[in-house]
């Protein structure tokens, strides 16, 4: 018997980099082994040395094949096996070892929203819906589109063996919400990619287009963010190094913004549940800070925060990295 491997990349375009796969065919019980693809198409190298390598990092079971067959997340690599400059995923790694013995711990809400054409999932053809208010966490033919491709993307998660933890109609109409965590930084990093990429291709199914923008439609409606919750060993157990972390965090806000995805001053305005872009301020029950200390944190006298800044479109790659980093180097 032969298995179906889907080999998934995080490709070179930017400002936001896509996903790609593509299928081999392995013997029953082989590895996924290194394997190449042309760089030239996918915005990683020249047209006259165009040769890429994918090398296997992350495998899980593929819940839309079924059976025996596989996803596979890869790194890209050079053809001198040298980090490709595309690769975040090699930084994220290092950094995750670097600082084991913290055991960070990231939880992960990816926002998206679900388009029909150039229109958000169960806008009327013509004008806008009802202001925002009913669609938050809603249930109701009027208020809800897409449930039945969100649960068929829930149930190939929990297939897949990813830790997601949960669900939910977002503030938007036509926007969703899932979770993955709490894990480390790369392991939830590799099980968003897949999350990501299986949304996409359930997505297909239905005919329906999944957007990451973090302003999918300007005016007065929310944007998309991957609000990201983050605790070590230290922060778990006392609420004073909560308050370190945050602080921590302050102190390199401009590098954080930077890294946290395209088009982000269109979404961090200050309006619509976020802090400006511009500014930085950390504070208890807030989802008008850059940083939300959870009211039981506060109650409980430990746990972990939320930044709020991470945009839909984010590498959570860099974004685990970076967090990590700027924390575990500073609170100890």
């Amino acid at each position: 018997m032969r298995y179906k491997a889907e080999y998934i990349w995080v490709d070179g375009t930017e400002p936001t980099p896509l996903l790609r796969s593509k299928t081999k065919i392995l013997e029953a019980g082989q590895e996924p082994p290194l394997w190449g693809f042309d760089g030239s198409s996918t915005n990683q190298a020249p047209g006259d040395s165009s040769d890429c390598v994918l090398k296997p990092v992350y495998v899980c079971h593929d819940p839309i094949r079924g059976g025996d067959n596989k996803l596979v997340v890869c790194e890209v690599l050079t053809v001198d096996m040298e980090v490709h400059p595309s690769n975040t995923r090699a930084k994220c790694a290092a950094t995750a070892e670097e600082y084991s013995a913290q055991k960070p711990l990231f939880g992960l809400e990816q926002e998206y929203t679900l388009f029909d054409g150039n229109k958000p999932l169960g806008w009327p053809d013509q004008g806008f819906p009802g202001p925002q208010g009913p669609y938050y966490c809603s249930v109701g033919a009027n208020n809800v589109a897409g449930r039945k491709l969100v649960e068929e993307h829930l149930d190939a998660c929990l297939a897949a063996g990813l830790a997601v933890s949960g669900i939910n109609a977002e503030v938007m109409p036509g926007q969703w919400e899932f979770q993955v965590g709490p894990v480390g930084p790369l392991e939830v990093s590799d099980q968003l990619i897949i999350a990501r990429w299986l949304l996409d291709r359930i997505a297909e199914e239905h005919g329906v287009s999944v957007s990451f923008a973090s302003k999918p439609v300007k005016g007065d409606w929310n944007g998309a963010g991957c609000h990201t919750n983050f605790s070590t060993n230290a922060m778990r157990e006392s609420f004073d190094k909560c308050v370190e972390a945050c602080e921590a965090l302050g102190e390199k806000a401009d590098l954080h913004i930077a890294n946290y995805g395209a088009g982000i001053e269109d979404r961090l305005t200050g309006l619509h549940e976020t802090c400006s872009y511009k500014e930085f301020k950390y504070g208890v029950s807030d989802r008008g800070a850059s940083i939300r200390i959870p009211w039981q944190v506060k109650q409980d006298g430990k746990g972990y925060i939320e930044d709020r800044r991470p945009n839909a479109n984010c590498d959570p790659y860099k974004v685990t990295q970076l967090i990590t980093e700027t924390v575990c180097s500073k609170i100890g």
